[in-house]
């Protein structure tokens, strides 16, 4: 059992020599798997009691995690005498991760799912939000039964129903993954990449004609889906990320992986603890890096700063400035709305290279425009409670 206990996902033949080799008796291979079996049940838990015993873990976590949402869903019973209900589902949002989400104001989550590898069929669905580093913010987490509808087929409906003026991202890999099976276009990916990573419409739009030249059809079915859905040049920058895709929740699936197969309790407080280490860890970072800004931002601006030195801003005469570059790079930037015509400055939230050279413009005609950091977006500074 002690074997079990640190290493359960030991082969069975390695811990069939094990035992030959400890006791000098031979065991077959059967026994080897029997034994395994009744010792991983003593170590991680009964599958089928753990149920019986899910309120009391419910109570016991919302008596220790204040303002906790925990929600249990179950079958019908015909029989209203019955003690007993069948489960169906359950949704954890653990307090902490609440705040967190709150004080960080990013409106932005990622949705997906993964499957469990128990004797009881389910998915583990997930919620996942974006911290002020760019890093991935768990909120809630659901274990429900197999899903009924197709992947997004089910989650497009519902999110337009629940949350009517939210703006929905498609993931920019799973479109690539469907045109690659529709058209057998292993090439496109550069092509589609550019047209989505492209932050004005004109650019856009240039790239969708060279996606046309490589392949009228395919880009036909592409222009079909809405690009405000996958293409920058389309977002309205009010989640303050330019993310395409939906590399949060596949991130947090891969780190939960070994809680998948475990009975249902030790499922749910292998993620509850994942979770707490991950904050303590993120908060530690923080703590180390230099400056208001959180280290992600800092590197990003730093970058932008060492590039604004190549381009030229010329006042309007009004509150905007016309930045020049070298080959005729122009762009306008408005100082007073925080906004460039690249539309980097308002989707990241990061003064672009020619917001930048536009404030050192301005430094040198004797305004004081202050510290660079003021003109960073709050949600990406180092608040408390913002991981």
């Amino acid at each position: 059992m002690d074997r079990i206990d640190t290493n359960p996902g030991i082969p069975l033949r390695a811990l069939q020599e094990q035992l030959q080799k400890d006791f000098e008796v031979g065991v077959s291979i059967d026994k080897v798997f029997r034994a395994k079996a009744i010792a991983t049940k003593i170590v991680e838990g009964d599958y089928t009691k753990q149920y019986e015993i899910l309120r009391d873990y419910v109570l016991e976590l919302q008596a220790t995690n204040v303002d906790t949402t925990v929600k249990i869903d179950v079958y019908s019973e015909q029989n209203p005498s019955n003690p007993t209900r069948r489960f169906k589902r359950i949704y954890i949002c653990l307090d902490p991760l609440k705040k967190g989400y709150n004080a960080g104001l990013r409106d932005l989550l990622g949705f997906d799912g993964a499957h469990m590898k128990g004797p009881f069929p389910g998915q583990v669905l997930t919620a996942v939000g974006l911290d002020s580093n760019n890093g991935i913010y768990p909120i809630a987490y659901v274990i429900v039964e197999t899903g009924n509808k197709n992947r997004q087929k089910g989650l497009i409906p519902a999110i337009a129903q629940l949350f009517p003026c939210a703006e929905h991202r498609y993931c920019l890999r799973h479109i690539h993954q469907n045109m690659r099976v529709k058209w057998k276009l292993k090439e496109y990916k550069d092509h589609l990449w550019r047209c989505a990573t492209a932050t004005t419409v004109p650019e856009f739009e240039h790239c969708m004609r060279e996606c046309s030249n490589y392949d009228k059809e395919a880009c036909e079915w592409l222009r079909k889906i809405p690009p405000k859905h996958w293409a920058r040049s389309h977002f309205t920058g009010r989640e303050i990320s330019g993310i395409l895709l939906n590399n949060l929740c596949e991130v947090f699936n891969s780190k939960i992986i070994e809680g998948r197969d475990k009975p249902i309790i030790g499922c749910l407080e292998y993620i509850r603890q994942y979770l707490m280490k991950r904050i303590c860890n993120v908060m530690k970072v923080m703590d180390k890096a230099k400056g208001p800004l959180t280290p992600t931002a800092t590197t990003i601006l730093d970058v932008n700063k060492s590039h604004a030195s190549r381009y030229i801003a010329r006042w309007n005469g009004g509150e905007k400035y016309q930045v020049t570059g070298a080959w005729q790079d122009q762009h306008v930037v408005d100082v007073r709305n925080n906004t460039c015509t690249c539309r980097k400055w308002e989707l990241i939230g990061i003064p672009c290279k020619h917001a930048i050279a536009t404030l050192y413009e301005i430094t040198k005609n004797s305004e004081d425009v202050g510290d660079i950091y003021r003109w960073v977006n709050k949600r990406i500074e180092k608040i408390e409670g913002n991981f």
